[in-house]
């Protein structure tokens, strides 16, 4: 369970840095570029902390993919980028995979659980 919180943080921190890379303006813009810097420390710190109790491949995939997710649809949504019915798709597809592999996770540790 804490790994869950932790990861949800890492994710969070990294979406909020992610976002702020478009508002620093190549780090020229000093407020902005200090929240990606602190950002991406967050995020890395709470990674780690997840890895200590989830799989390195579990916890990375969902971490990035949750967060590309996440970024697409702030630029889509805040940014006013591009939206079009392929890249919805796309961010589909990935959240969909995220699903399967923390399920194939979760499918793992109850196997393991049961052995024991």
């Amino acid at each position: 369970m804490k790994a869950g919180i932790f990861l949800a943080l890492a994710i969070i921190l990294e979406t909020i840095a992610s976002s702020m890379l478009k508002v620093s303006d190549g780090f020229s813009v000093l407020l902005p570029s200090i929240i990606v810097v602190i950002g991406y420390l967050g995020a890395f710190l709470f990674l780690s902390f997840t890895l200590k109790s989830m799989s390195l491949s579990t916890a990375y995939a969902t971490w990035s993919g949750a967060g590309t997710a996440l970024t697409a649809m702030i630029g889509i949504t805040i940014f006013g980028e591009s939206a079009s019915w392929m890249k919805f798709i796309g961010l589909a597809l990935v959240i969909i995979g995220l699903v399967l592999l923390n399920t194939q996770h979760k499918e793992s540790k109850e196997k393991e659980a049961s052995v024991q």
